[in-house]
C-alpha cells in the first residue's frame, strides 16, 4: 500500500504527465455532461417513462447505447457518440485490403495516414447523415409525438423538428470525435477508446447496486450470491487480461553492418504477434449478424426459427454467435496483420528468422504462426463472448452480466491496460517505479 502511495505521488511529479491527466478528467467531464443533455424539444420527463430508454439494454441497440455512455437511451445531443466514426474507420480498413488505392495510402507513411484520417472522417460526416435520420424515426417510434415539444407546443413541423435534430446529432458525434482527438494528443492514451470505457465504466455502479437490491430481496442467502458473483467476476477479468496481453514473440536477427568506424545491426529483436489481434471487432461484427434472423419473424412460416436464433441465453443462438466470433476472428486478423508487408519491410532493413529464408519463406512462416495462435485465441474470444449469456443462465441481472465478457469486457481491460501502459513509460523515463513490479504491464507488445 506504501509503495502504491508513492507512485501516485510521483506521477503528479511529473508535470507534464499531471497536466496530461488532469486535461484528459475534464475533457471527459465535458463528455459525460454532454450525454445528459436532451434534445431541444424533446420532453425530458416522458422521454424517462418511454419504451426508448427500457429497450436500449439488449442487442444491437444495446451495443450501440454502451458505446455512446448512455445518451443513445436518453436521446442526448452525443446519441450517436462514437459509433459513427468506428463505423468509417472499419470500412476504410476492409478498403485497405482490397482497393489498391487505399493500399497504397497504407504503405506510405504520415502523408499516407493524414490523407486516410481525412477521408474516414467524411465518410464519418456521409454515415452520421445516414444515421441521423434513422434515429430521429426510432425517437418518434418509442417516445411518441406527444412527448416532441418542438411540435405540440412552439408549431415546428415534424421535417423541420427532424432537420435541426439530425444536425444537432451530427455536430455532437463530431464533437465528440474531436473530444477523442485532443486526448489522444495532449491527454492520456487513445481518446476515442478512453470514452468508450467512460461510457461502460459509467453503467457498473448502477449495473451492481442493481444485481445487490435484486439478490438481496428475492433470494435468501442474498450477499453470499453477490461475494461469488464478485470472485467470479474477478478471475474473469485475469483471463481477459491475458487473452489481451498474451503474444508470441519471433525472433529477427538484423545482419551487421560496418560503415566507417561504426557498426550497426547485428542484434536481434523479436516480432510481438499478438493471440488476439482482431480485439472486439470479431464480436462486433457476431453481434450485428446475430441480429438478422429477426427478419424471419414477419412470416408465420419461420417465426419459429426467428425466436431459437433470437433467444439470447438459447443453446443454438450462443453456439452459432460463438463460430460467427471464430470465423470473424480469422477474417479481421487477416486484414490487420499482413505477413507478406511484415516479409518485405524485414527484408528491406536487413533482417531475417533464424533457420527461415527471407522472402516468401519468411511470409509463409510468418503466416502459419498466426494461423496457429489465432486458434485458441478465436476460441478464448468466442467463451468470452458467450460469458454474459451464461451469466443470465445462472441468475445474474442483464446489466451486470454484461460485464462478464462480451465487448465491455474486452474494451474496459484493453484500454486500462494501454491508459496504464502510457502513465507506466512516464515514471519510467523520468525513473521512478512503475505501476507494476514486475514489468509485465508491457506484456501486450513484449513478453
Amino acid at each position: 500500500m506504501k509503495k502504491f502511495i508513492e507512485t501516485i505521488q510521483n506521477i503528479f511529479k511529473i508535470e507534464e504527465l499531471k497536466k496530461r491527466i488532469v486535461y484528459t478528467i475534464l475533457l471527459i467531464l465535458v463528455y459525460r455532461i454532454g450525454c445528459f443533455i436532451v434534445l431541444p424539444g424533446i420532453d425530458a420527463s416522458a422521454l424517462a417513462e418511454s419504451s426508448l430508454a427500457k429497450n436500449s439494454q439488449e442487442g444491437l441497440v444495446g451495443l450501440l447505447n454502451m458505446f455512446s455512455g448512455g445518451a443513445f437511451g436518453n436521446a442526448s445531443i452525443f446519441a450517436l457518440g462514437v459509433m459513427p466514426y468506428i463505423s468509417a474507420s472499419i470500412v476504410i480498413q476492409l478498403l485497405g485490403m482490397f482497393v489498391p488505392y487505399f493500399r497504397k495510402l497504407q504503405m506510405e507513411g504520415e502523408s499516407g495516414r493524414r490523407k486516410i484520417n481525412q477521408l474516414t472522417r467524411y465518410l464519418t460526416v456521409a454515415i452520421l447523415a445516414i444515421q441521423g435520420p434513422a434515429y430521429m424515426a426510432q425517437v418518434y417510434g418509442q417516445v411518441g409525438s406527444n412527448a416532441i415539444l418542438a411540435t405540440n407546443q412552439l408549431g415546428w413541423s415534424a421535417f423541420s423538428f427532424n432537420l435541426v435534430s439530425t444536425i444537432v446529432l451530427m455536430a455532437g458525434s463530431m464533437f465528440v470525435m474531436w473530444l477523442g482527438e485532443r486526448i489522444t494528443d495532449r491527454g492520456i492514451g487513445n481518446g476515442i477508446s478512453l470514452i468508450i470505457m467512460i461510457g461502460i465504466v459509467a453503467r457498473l455502479p448502477f449495473a451492481l447496486f442493481s444485481e445487490i437490491a435484486t439478490k438481496l430481496t428475492t433470494t435468501n442467502g442474498g450477499l453470499i450470491f453477490v461475494i461469488v458473483e464478485l470472485v467470479v467476476l474477478f478471475f474473469v477479468f485475469i483471463a481477459a487480461i491475458a487473452l489481451v496481453q498474451a503474444v508470441r514473440r519471433v525472433p529477427v536477427q538484423y545482419a551487421r553492418r560496418v560503415i566507417g568506424n561504426k557498426q550497426y545491426g547485428g542484434v536481434r529483436q523479436y516480432i510481438p504477434l499478438r493471440i488476439n489481434s482482431a480485439g472486439v471487432m470479431p464480436i462486433i461484427f457476431a453481434q450485428m449478424l446475430m441480429l438478422f434472423p429477426i427478419v424471419f419473424s414477419k412470416w408465420d412460416a419461420t417465426r419459429g426459427l426467428a425466436a431459437t436464433l433470437g433467444n439470447y441465453q438459447g443453446f443454438w443462438y450462443n453456439f452459432i454467435f460463438g463460430l460467427l466470433v471464430v470465423i470473424f476472428t480469422y477474417f479481421y486478423t487477416a486484414v490487420t496483420v499482413n505477413p507478406t508487408m511484415m516479409a518485405e519491410d524485414m527484408k528491406k532493413n536487413g533482417g531475417f528468422i533464424p533457420g527461415v529464408k527471407p522472402g516468401k519463406a519468411t511470409k509463409d512462416y510468418l503466416d502459419n504462426i498466426m494461423s496457429r495462435v489465432t486458434l485458441p485465441g478465436s476460441i478464448f474470444l468466442a467463451i468470452i463472448a458467450i460469458l454474459p449469456a451464461m451469466a443470465m443462465i445462472l441468475g445474474v441481472t442483464n446489466q451486470f452480466a454484461s460485464f462478464y465478457g462480451g465487448t465491455s469486457l474486452l474494451i474496459l481491460v484493453g484500454v486500462v491496460l494501454d491508459t496504464l501502459q502510457q502513465i507506466d513509460s512516464y515514471l519510467t523515463m523520468r525513473h521512478y517505479d512503475g505501476l507494476m513490479k514486475t514489468g509485465r504491464l508491457s506484456g501486450r507488445m513484449g513478453m
